[in-house]
């Protein structure tokens, strides 16, 4: 899937300028009149990196990022700012900002920042989908096999887990069966690296 790079600017001109500099180099580019406009148009699923001015009416470049943070979008942001908005640009990248422009910008400078976020955006979206695939599988466990699988995580044996479920070692063997099935888990090893992963999944 190719990604693409979103271009937010109230000003044509700018627009104008850094979509053809995409599309000369053949980099698939979106470019938007407003954050409003962006966000009513974006498509998280998809790889991608966002050109975001920080000067814009109704809803400033920061405060677009403020929201992106706020819905758990995760798009990589390069900020592009004229010199006498680089404490702005610094201040978005404290925020998540991925990196940061001056104006007049420099073309290879910024297509190897794009390049660089099209890179960190397929490694997000892939972690996200792979997260995405452990909890389905861990949402089709019964209660019961949740917890064995937490007696499990605790390194607890079956004879163990029998006693503290007031259950039978057959049972939980049984149990400890259908959570390695359903976790898709061809190892202890490998069972817990997922439900790790759930539980911190940055």
């Amino acid at each position: 899937m190719q990604p693409t790079a979103h271009i937010v600017d109230d000003l044509e001109a700018n627009r104008v300028l850094l979509e053809s500099l995409m599309k000369s180099v053949g980099i698939q580019a979106v470019s938007y009149s407003s954050a409003l406009e962006f966000l009513g148009s974006f498509d998280a699923d998809q790889p991608g990196c966002l050109l975001l001015d920080v000067r814009m009416p109704e809803m400033s470049g920061l405060e677009l990022q403020q929201e992106l943070n706020e819905r758990g979008i995760d798009v990589p942001v390069i900020i592009v700012t004229a010199h006498s908005d680089v404490h702005i640009a610094i201040q978005a990248m404290k925020s998540g900002a991925f990196d940061f422009v001056e104006k007049p910008i420099n073309n290879q400078h910024v297509l190897d920042l794009v390049n660089r976020g099209f890179q960190l955006s397929k490694t997000r979206l892939t972690q996200r989908l792979e997260i995405a695939e452990i909890r389905r599988r861990h949402d089709q466990l019964s209660q019961r096999e949740c917890e064995v699988l937490g007696q499990m995580m605790d390194g607890q044996l079956n004879k163990q887990i029998a006693h503290t479920l007031g259950i039978s070692q057959r049972t939980v063997e049984v149990h400890r069966a259908n959570v390695m099935d359903k976790m898709q888990a061809p190892s202890l090893a490998d069972l817990v690296k997922q439900v790790m992963r759930l539980r911190d999944p940055g």
